[in-house]
């Protein structure tokens, strides 16, 4: 699972970066207005708008943005966007996933199709690789929260699948049914996590080299800067070195 985690420490840094921040909040906030729109506006009623605002919040959008996003599904705003899967290989056989939200599954379609060509993949058919994955609920803490032995207990007591614990901070493993239980019980005994979100993580890895790399953060970056697209995920690993020359 070494890939997932330095993945997710890419979108992270990626997710700082001034360029981006723009994209990341619009995504976000579409996210919000769906969540909202396909339940109840107030976030204590219901889990997945709450799960988006809590992802927006680690991610630093503003208050004002989320607010609005709400309001937006409440005059009919966000109703015609349709959650797309669309599966694949990248370079090197890479299995990616790509989550889109769209009011033209056309357009879309074409786009990620494109995308995947230029950049020396190809588009597969819906679970094409999605066996490689398991869809799982992901909550973050930062190390300070505690001890690996301190989140492991909270976890367990919690109903959680798993913990990983590094020097980076804890990520704590459920069922994707769990999930808002599960964070629920975690807020109560360790606080408010930095993260807390639905996740595809990989059972099988493609270990790429840094030629492999580069190829596939170029398919990634095509891939996220399309409106459309939510996020991407995919099952490579890498070593730590391959990771520093990027």
């Amino acid at each position: 699972m070494a890939g997932h985690s330095k993945w997710a420490n890419i979108q992270h840094r990626k997710g700082r970066q001034d360029k981006l921040r723009a994209k990341l909040f619009s995504k976000m906030a579409k996210e919000i207005t769906v969540a909202a729109k396909m339940g109840d506006p107030d976030p204590d009623k219901n889990p997945r708008l709450r799960m988006a605002v809590k992802e927006a919040k680690s991610s630093s959008v503003p208050k004002d943005v989320i607010d609005r996003a709400i309001k937006k599904s409440q005059v009919g705003e966000g109703e015609d966007y349709e959650e797309i899967r669309y599966e694949g290989y990248g370079p090197n056989g890479v299995a990616v996933i790509v989550e889109a939200m769209t009011d033209n599954r056309n357009r879309t379609a074409s786009t990620v199709r494109s995308t995947f060509s230029k950049c020396g993949g190809n588009l597969g058919e819906t679970g094409s690789v999605g066996f490689m994955f398991d869809r799982k609920g992901a909550v973050e803490y930062p190390a300070t929260v505690g001890d690996a032995d301190t989140v492991m207990m909270a976890a367990i007591e919690a109903g959680a699948e798993d913990v990983e614990s590094s020097e980076d901070g804890h990520t704590v493993w459920c069922a994707d049914t769990d999930l808002n239980e599960v964070s629920n019980a975690l807020e109560a005994e360790l606080g408010e996590s930095s993260s807390t979100k639905l996740v595809w993580k990989p059972t099988i890895s493609t270990e790429m080299d840094l030629e492999g790399m580069e190829k596939l953060m170029r398919l990634i970056d095509a891939l996220e800067d399309d409106d459309d697209v939510q996020r991407v995920t995919s099952n490579f690993e890498a070593s730590d070195e391959v990771m520093e020359q990027l």
